[in-house]
């Protein structure tokens, strides 16, 4: 394996802009990079020889693109159907399933949910892309997923500290009765 071949060098692009996305508490931010990341990824598993991920990818940074504008359930039923009838002519085997299952988790993730219950089903997402990219080779990609694991993890637990924290005042002042 070439650690500087021309589809590694793209995967670790996608991993830099990956992290960056999920370093974000802004949900808009978050939609928005991810959708450059999906897109790198996109050439990324062209250069691999990998389709069904390739397509996956272009589905889900048009999916976050358009999350950025809409949370509308027909355009997320779209996004699904597109994405299923790419993983039923693209995928050879179980393996090529999983990133086309990640992206429909992503679609309702980034269409019906938001905060901590979105990061969540990304989460899920996220794990069956780092199996999709040490299956396909995909060093950045591999890289890429179990880092936005942890950085996931670390922004969902962040962001649950701050709820806490701000119902703490109204919790402590009780009812003012004696």
């Amino acid at each position: 394996m070439n650690f500087f071949s021309p589809a590694q060098c793209v995967g670790y692009a996608a991993f830099v802009v990956g992290i960056l996305a999920f370093l974000q508490k802004s949900d808009r931010r978050l939609k928005f990079l991810n959708a450059s990341e999906c897109l790198v990824y996109a050439v990324h598993f062209v250069l691999l020889g990998n389709l069904p991920a390739s397509a996956s990818s272009l589905v889900s940074g048009l999916r976050s693109l358009l999350a950025l504008r809409t949370r509308s359930p027909k355009v997320a039923l779209l996004m699904l159907a597109i994405g299923i009838a790419l993983g039923a002519h693209l995928a050879t085997d179980i393996f090529g399933w999983f990133p086309i299952i990640a992206s429909c988790i992503a679609t309702v993730a980034v269409f019906f949910l938001h905060g901590v219950s979105m990061r969540l089903f990304l989460l899920s997402s996220t794990l069956l892309w780092l199996v999709n990219n040490v299956i396909s080779g995909s060093i950045g990609g591999t890289l890429l997923e179990a880092t936005i694991a942890v950085v996931n993890v670390s922004t969902i637990l962040r962001m649950k500290k701050e709820a806490r924290a701000a119902r703490a005042p109204a919790e402590a002042g009780g009812s003012g009765v004696i």
